[in-house]
């Protein structure tokens, strides 16, 4: 079946669902492209991607209500975490993001969070295709991330990368790392050069 494309409002309105369909507290964290769909930063996304923090009793009450609405909206959500990919940076759950609705109205019983964006940058250069390098480009362009924090959280991240991930080698991850900071200087390289006058 063909995805249905998912923009900003479609996106609020399926989480005020949710959270009237779970109807429990929780923490409810966006991640990636669906972070920047809700935000403005991108029109529109083919998938809602976010990771869930409910209760042990509650979480078959969530699984529940979120395969119901993604079936009745035919929208398609992948539940997924960065730490199902990477050993998560320090203070990662202090970094995360509060989703405001435009009207800055609370939900009734979810809190909407955005998953840290170190531990989601990190998660998508480990995945390294070139989209995904996009994706952490925006965070960067929008301020949410630092070169010089993404260094620091690197050298901490590096020697944990054997021990605690599958099929994460550290010497890969240097080099898709290398490759995004690559790309980001050659995009800096042509804008400076279309804004350069004759």
């Amino acid at each position: 079946m063909k995805q249905r494309i998912i923009n900003g409002p479609a996106l609020r309105v399926f989480l005020d669902r949710l959270d009237a369909a779970f109807a429990r507290p929780g923490r409810l964290y966006l991640v990636g492209e669906t972070t920047q769909v809700y935000e403005g930063w991108r029109p529109w996304t083919s998938q809602i991607e976010c990771t869930a923090d409910v209760a042990p009793a509650d979480r078959p009450a969530f699984d529940q209500a979120l395969q119901n609405l993604s079936a009745e909206t035919g929208y398609y959500v992948i539940e997924s975490s960065p730490a199902d990919i990477i050993p998560l940076p320090e203070g990662y759950q202090a970094r995360a993001r509060p989703a405001l609705r435009p009207d800055t109205e609370p939900r009734t019983h979810l809190q909407v969070y955005h998953f840290d964006p170190y531990s989601v940058a990190f998660r998508f250069i480990a995945r390294g295709d070139e989209p995904d390098y996009h994706l952490v480009l925006l965070y960067q362009e929008r301020g949410w991330i630092t070169w010089e924090e993404m260094q620091a959280h690197l050298q901490a991240l590096l020697p944990r990368f054997t021990s605690e991930t599958i099929q994460q080698d550290p010497a890969e991850f240097r080099r898709k790392y290398k490759g995004l900071l690559q790309m980001a200087q050659a995009i800096r390289a042509r804008t400076i050069h279309r804004h350069t006058p004759a």
